[in-house]
């Protein structure tokens, strides 16, 4: 079966299902980026355009940690007997959590000193504010003596395993040799990708729904005043908040570092722009439709670089947000929200 789409002559259901694979990859680093889009506006009310680039140093605080200290294989050092894949394991793990608090304490850093001042100013200084922190994080960031604005190939801290799937099964590919013609293809890359993202989704929708500080969130998130009155401690939430999105934001940096072995001082740009339409997408302010809304970016990326061309892939995300405002502007899973008198 053949099936000419634009320009390109795609073959097979199995060409189709490996764009859909590629999708589901890209989606699932948006959704760690919308999650912090979302929760800071539903608590705040601010788009913090910043974002993006706290998902930048995510990425290269793992490359250096990677590249220049070996902290990937650190375990090695202190247990020369223990088992590779389990040195791995571990080392990478510490590198992404040292990562991720690296990205909490440049997050609470800028929501201390740049947005707190602005609490409450009109919405429209602090998103100017917002901008201009974005600008700053990206050009101090291209400096040649902090990171770099060429792109600089990044050190996976472990061994990429992939598998095919044909008719007969699922194989592992050996290395060196290719997958046989119209297999489908994915690695252990996706894998990690796909359950760190749910295991967020669902970490998330336990913290705002069954704790205390998730009780506080929708509580500040709701009436600030009222909220400070019943002794809640809004500024501590809102620190809490910005802390969490920005700890995922640096997973999603590390995640989509390991995924695509390139980085650079803008390569939060556009996939914070795209996790920002995929957090409007499914509703800004939703935990859920922030998710959503990401997977349906991602597959709208990967189809479109498939079937039209790849730099259309853009073109279409933002056109995406252009038809959601003007159709449906409180996304999928929003709701309108009444005006205050």
């Amino acid at each position: 079966m053949v099936y000419i789409l634009g320009k390109n002559l795609i073959q097979g259901p199995e060409i189709f299902t490996q764009f859909v694979i590629s999708g589901l990859q890209l989606g699932f680093v948006y959704a760690l980026i919308a999650l912090g889009y979302t929760m800071v506006y539903g608590i705040v009310k601010l788009i913090n355009f910043a974002h993006g680039d706290v998902f930048m140093v995510g990425a290269f605080t793992s490359y250096f940690l990677v590249e220049r200290f070996s902290l990937h294989i650190w375990p090695a050092a202190i247990w020369p007997d223990m088992n590779g894949t389990l040195v791995m394991i571990i080392g990478t793990i510490t590198v992404i959590l040292i990562s991720m608090i690296l990205c909490i304490l440049l997050a609470v850093t800028i929501e201390r000193v740049a947005y707190k001042p602005l609490r409450n100013a009109p919405r429209i200084a602090a998103l100017i504010t917002a901008i201009g922190v974005s600008f700053f994080l990206e050009y101090f960031g291209a400096l040649n003596f902090v990171f770099s604005p060429r792109f600089i190939p990044y050190k996976r801290p472990f061994e990429v395993v992939a598998w095919y799937i044909d008719t007969t099964g699922i194989h592992q590919i050996i290395q060196g040799t290719p997958p046989p013609e119209n297999a489908i293809t994915f690695s252990n890359i996706l894998i990690i990708i796909m359950v760190a993202s749910i295991l967020v989704q669902i970490f998330l929708q336990f913290l705002v729904r069954r704790t205390k500080m998730g009780i506080a969130m929708r509580a500040v998130s709701f009436d600030k005043p009222t909220a400070r009155l019943m002794g809640i401690n809004v500024d501590q939430v809102i620190s809490f908040t910005f802390a969490i999105g920005a700890g995922f934001a640096g997973l999603g940096g590390v995640l989509y570092a390991i995924a695509y072995s390139s980085i650079n001082s803008l390569m939060g740009v556009l996939p914070g722009l795209k996790a920002f339409v995929a957090a409007v997408l499914g509703g800004i302010g939703s935990i859920p439709g922030a998710f959503v809304g990401a997977l349906i970016m991602g597959q709208a990326e990967a189809l479109t670089m498939g079937f039209i061309s790849t730099p259309m892939r853009d073109a279409v995300a933002f056109a995406i947000l252009i038809i959601v405002l003007l159709i449906r502007p409180t996304g999928i899973f929003g709701e309108p929200e009444a005006e205050k008198a």
